[in-house]
């Protein structure tokens, strides 16, 4: 019910762009959305980690998955169990760019009445394929916002497509982009564990982020937009001196208010773990708690009465009743 709901909900998006514009509404759609979009996500994205970073955090909770610093002859492991700043920097970057956990993650069946673990390296490469994808094409966009265009702009651009295919030239990751979307997509669909826990709020930004690389890959190779018109307008728009020209092509303002759409909702969905995974004590805090003791500061200061002070209270009684006591 989650993946129909979702699935329709953006054919239903990329619908209300094409009505739209065909109505002829190409300043609500070419600037007054995408504007909109990117004031909600930086407000959304600074409000959201402001919190998170205001949360209390009263215990020591690092994640260990190795040998702890301790005696001299026991080996620490410094990226599993790190005791210092500069391990804790290098597990986050191997968490951040490589996936490192995901990479180690096992999967779990049972078979015969036996639990049976085994790879799932298949997940660990589509996740990583679909983030770093992602993560190139958007700083590929940015020729289109930029006048010079960086020469590091051209260079990534010029490797992304060294596979000279027609012309255009084939972009690799818009096409890994897809393809990783549609694999992470299917995984959902096919194994039963995952489809029982996926939810709309799973599907949707899934299928929002397909329909973006759908719509990129129809307007780059089979349904042509004024390439030229199109720098005018993200020009304008970076520059604050927006005008929209007339003859764009449909297809270029439904893929601009899919992304709209997507910035827009970005800091209220799950994807917002692009700015949790910063802020995880289980992965941010060094583990020296064998070294430092760690006291909870929220921690009430609470009067122990304690045996002494008993005895002064109940010594009379106590020595009635037989008790013996340590002071007469």
């Amino acid at each position: 019910m989650g993946m129909l709901f979702s699935l329709v909900a953006v054919i239903a998006l990329a619908a209300i762009a094409f009505i739209g514009v065909k109505l002829g509404l190409l300043g609500l759609f070419g600037i007054i959305l995408p504007y909109l979009a990117i004031i909600v996500f930086l407000a959304g994205f600074i409000m959201k980690v402001v919190k998170w970073g205001k949360s209390p955090v009263p215990f020591h909770i690092p994640t260990t998955c190795g040998q702890q610093k301790s005696l001299p002859w026991i080996k620490q492991n410094k990226l599993d169990n790190p005791s210092s700043t500069l391990g804790v920097i290098g597990r986050m970057a191997l968490e951040i760019l490589l996936f490192r956990s995901l990479f180690r993650n096992l999967k779990t069946d049972m078979k015969d009445g036996k639990v049976i673990y085994g790879s799932n390296k298949w997940l660990w490469l589509g996740s990583l394929a679909f983030h770093l994808s992602f993560f190139v094409v958007l700083v590929r966009h940015l020729r289109f916002f930029t006048e010079p265009v960086p020469g590091w702009v051209n260079m990534i651009d010029a490797v992304d497509g060294f596979m000279q295919m027609g012309v255009p030239h084939l972009l690799m990751t818009g096409v890994v982009l897809l393809a990783a979307g549609g694999y992470l997509f299917l995984r959902r669909v096919f194994n039963q564990q995952v489809r029982y826990i996926s939810l709309a709020a799973d599907y949707f930004p899934l299928f929002l982020i397909i329909g973006v690389a759908l719509s990129g890959i129809l307007m780059r190779y089979f349904i042509k937009v004024d390439i030229v018109k199109v720098k005018e307008l993200t020009m304008g728009l970076a520059t604050l001196n927006v005008s929209v020209p007339e003859g764009i092509g449909v297809i270029f303002f439904i893929h601009l208010f899919l992304i709209s759409v997507l910035f827009a909702y970005f800091p209220f969905s799950k994807l917002m773990h692009l700015g949790g995974i910063f802020l995880s004590p289980t992965r941010n805090l060094v583990n020296n708690s064998r070294e430092v003791r760690h006291v909870n500061p929220w921690n009430p200061e609470v009067h122990v009465h304690t045996y002494e002070e008993y005895e002064d209270e109940f010594r009379e009684l106590m020595k009635e009743e037989g008790i013996p006591v340590e002071k007469e």
